[in-house]
């Protein structure tokens, strides 16, 4: 099963792949500016996208986690990884695909999806990063966190901020989004979010000190939820074997 979510989730990034090889032909012969101009109107730009223009702040967040908030969460396990979480979600641990990350009208129900990556997932999907010094779960999200639109220069630029397209959910207003830095106990990572009701947005990209990598996005219809909330709910996440 888990060679068939592989291979499944390798089939729809390699369409990634091929984008970024096609940019390669641009890069040669027409430059950096050109080529911000192609992804400008192949996936978006500065004003249509706000998140391909945005970076983390420079703050690493540290919260502390409220223990009586953690009490009033439910345990839930999945394959290969397990979470607590407010009751009034529903959890639906899901492959990397399309319509994950893409809005969908007249969904009104409080959810939370899941995805888990063992270490080196990603450098196994793209061994060509690790050319360019990317060689663990932790670099290849950091690089996408940090990819800006107006910074392009190469085609590995190109290909992280391509990624950061397709690894970014809905997160509501992107003019009203933010992008942070967190460090808690064996967790650490990044999350996107916007808080602007009626519902709030967090995508949660969460490594722990074994290299796993677990995406947590939530979509708090009704804006029930507060940052230190989201923190104590991501706090409980567990690799299962």
């Amino acid at each position: 099963m888990a060679a068939k979510r592989r291979k499944r989730f390798a089939k729809y990034l390699s369409r990634t792949i091929a984008m970024v090889i096609a940019l390669a032909f641009v890069i040669k012969f027409a430059g950096p500016n050109l080529l911000r101009q192609y992804i400008s109107y192949g996936v978006g730009n500065c004003k249509t996208t706000p998140i391909l223009c945005m970076q983390p702040e420079e703050k690493v967040f540290t919260p502390e986690i409220d223990s009586v908030y953690l009490d009033t969460l439910a345990w839930s396990a999945f394959p290969r990884m397990g979470i607590s979480a407010p009751k009034r979600f529903t959890l639906i641990q899901e492959l990397i695909k399309k319509q994950y990350y893409k809005k969908r009208r007249g969904n009104k129900k409080a959810v939370i999806y899941l995805l888990f990556q063992e270490p080196g997932a990603f450098i196994k999907l793209y061994p060509q990063v690790q050319k360019q010094g990317v060689t663990n779960n932790h670099e290849f999200i950091r690089r996408l966190m940090y990819a800006h639109l107006n910074q392009i220069n190469n085609i590995t630029d190109t290909f992280f901020v391509i990624m950061k397209s397709v690894f970014t959910p809905d997160v509501g207003n992107q003019s009203t989004a933010k992008m942070i830095r967190f460090q808690l106990h064996n967790l650490k990572g990044f999350i996107n979010y916007s808080m602007s009701k009626p519902d709030n947005y967090f995508d949660c990209n969460v490594f722990d000190d074994a290299g796993n990598f677990f995406k947590v996005y939530i979509k708090d219809i009704g804006a029930q939820l507060n940052l230190n909330n989201v923190f104590a709910i991501i706090s409980t996440l567990k690799p299962i074997q």
